[in-house]
């Protein structure tokens, strides 16, 4: 990992240890790490693609709304935490790499260390499943 921040290999063994999808980035939006839950959800392996820019990540899983319109990076729940330094919130629909299309629902927050330093963001992420 990048950084050794307590905070961040803590909050990356709480994510490895999760059943739903988990994101972990650094301040700058560089995604550190990805759970096996995510792995299945977006069609690759953390292993196969590694940590990723924001520019990547926030595009390389085609994020859109229900219409199929692109759904522009700072409109992403995380990318607006990364931003805003506060919890966000969004329904959207990605193609994961292996072509399978699925409605998420993601709620990112801010990863704040002490005292009081920004380290990051965690987003957690799981299916919408319709009634």
């Amino acid at each position: 990992m990048a950084t050794n921040h307590i905070e961040v290999i803590l909050s990356r063994q709480l994510a490895d240890c999760l059943t739903i999808p988990v994101f972990l980035t650094d301040p700058e939006g560089n995604l550190l790490f990805y759970n096996e839950p995510a792995e299945e959800l977006l069609g690759k392996r953390y292993e196969e693609t590694g940590q990723m820019p924001v520019s990547e990540w926030s595009t390389i899983f085609s994020p859109m709304d229900r219409s199929g319109n692109r759904i522009p990076p700072e409109d992403l729940p995380l990318v607006k935490t990364l931003a805003h330094r506060r919890p966000a919130h969004g329904t959207f629909w990605i193609e994961g790499l292996h072509g399978e299309k699925n409605e998420i629902s993601v709620t990112a927050y801010p990863l704040i260390g002490r005292p009081d330093r920004f380290l990051g963001a965690v987003a957690l992420f799981w299916k919408t499943v319709e009634p």
